[in-house]
């Protein structure tokens, strides 16, 4: 696996909980403090093993784990780069939803080797949506439902979000909009400000 997606969970961890938790995970997980360099290729136990140790340092279930990571990767000051390349899906909440299954293969044309989890929406009708996510890795459902609520907020839309299980070697996320502009939701401009 890419060392990013490695990389991702060790800012998320380091961020949120500070350096010395993730100096504590990192020995319990047997990976350095350094952490992961994001263009490298990891053994995929190793994200594994960072997970488990983080839910035993934590001692919170790895689905919230998961799922925090998630709402990080939109929200946090420092990902402002992702929350821009995932705006670029659409101008609503449910352009963004729509254009989820082409995610994977906009992110492979400037990294070829990162994985990410496939995406198959199916419009149920009424403002129902059942997103069916391939496992990459075991939960991460978990994080598309903190990436999805963190981007519906971000669109100012009122959502309901449900991770309904493993079915057909994936997990599926429910999603039901309740108000597409429910809120004025973050300011987004197509291009970033010059900095002073």
């Amino acid at each position: 696996m890419l060392g990013l997606i490695n990389r991702a969970l060790q800012c998320f961890l380091r961020d949120t909980y500070g350096p010395d938790t993730w100096a504590r995970i990192a020995r319990r997980a047997e990976v350095g403090v350094e952490g992961f360099e994001p263009l490298l290729i990891y053994d995929d136990a190793l994200i594994e093993a960072v997970l488990q140790a983080a839910t035993e340092v934590l001692a919170r279930p790895r689905d919230t784990v998961l799922e925090d990571m998630g709402t990080y990767l939109v929200s946090h000051r420092n990902l402002e780069g992702v929350r821009r390349l995932l705006r670029f899906g659409g101008v609503g909440f449910v352009d963004f939803l729509q254009r989820m299954e082409d995610l994977p293969e906009h992110a492979r044309l400037g990294l070829p080797d990162l994985e990410l989890p496939q995406f198959d929406l199916k419009d149920l009708g009424d403002g129902e949506f059942l997103l069916h996510v391939s496992q990459l890795v075991p939960g991460v459902g978990h994080l598309i439902v903190g990436l999805l609520r963190a981007m519906a907020d971000d669109y100012g839309a009122l959502v309901l979000l449900e991770h309904r299980g493993v079915a057909d070697g994936g997990e599926q996320v429910a999603v039901t909009l309740l108000d597409q502009s429910y809120a004025a939701g973050r300011r987004f401009d197509l291009i970033m400000a010059a900095e002073p």
